[in-house]
């Protein structure tokens, strides 16, 4: 398959099925309050009452801001973790990493977002691709990260990257799916750092 990353750079330590590594619920939160406080600030100044939203690799907590979305659907690896996710109207679990293709309609979301998974994604091109196939016209991705991950399930492109170089790579992914850039936000507090990229669809 081409995608934006070689077979080296997609490689991971543990080439484990990712349904096993994440078979077990986890219910934690993989940064820390200052970059979840954030986030959800990041958020509200994108979002508005009536948007649909896809939480794309989520888990037990999205970190919405209290709009009265008109639908949420989350995506992810544990059916635990999503069916206690109170802000998911919906959820499906699938193995980004074996099939890119998303169960959703063309055009169906006016946001997707990302929260700090994107590092595990192995054909990270042909997913955005399909963030930008279920995304409106005008509709927004934001794609958000820090420098937490599980260093056996991030591919060697990230693992082997800097904070800054990890934005690129986004970029790279957007790029690759026709996905304008909209912002780039790099911010590095004493806590986790804070990194977003947002882009838009445009049509």
């Amino acid at each position: 398959m081409n995608d934006v990353l070689s077979d080296v750079e997609r490689a991971k330590v543990d080439a484990g099925d990712d349904g096993a590594f994440y078979g077990q619920p986890q219910f934690v939160t993989h940064a820390d309050d200052g970059f979840l406080d954030r986030l959800t600030a990041l958020y509200a100044s994108l979002t508005a009452d009536g948007d649909r939203v896809f939480d794309a690799m989520s888990s037990w907590v999205s970190h919405l801001p209290a709009r009265e979305y008109e639908r949420v659907v989350g995506h992810g690896l544990n059916a635990a973790e999503l069916d206690a996710n109170d802000a998911l109207d919906e959820w499906f679990v699938q193995d980004l990493n074996d099939d890119q293709t998303l169960p959703l309609d063309d055009g169906g979301f006016d946001v997707v977002a990302c929260a700090l998974s994107v590092q595990y994604l192995q054909y990270p091109g042909a997913v955005f691709r399909e963030f930008e196939r279920v995304l409106a016209p005008d509709g927004v991705l934001v794609v958000s990260f820090t420098n937490r991950m599980f260093p056996t399930k991030a591919v060697r492109a990230w693992r082997h990257a800097s904070m800054d170089e990890r934005a690129d790579l986004v970029e790279t992914y957007c790029a690759a799916a026709d996905l304008a850039v909209a912002d780039v936000v790099r911010e590095r507090p004493q806590t986790d750092p804070f990194y977003a990229v947002v882009a838009r669809r445009e049509d």
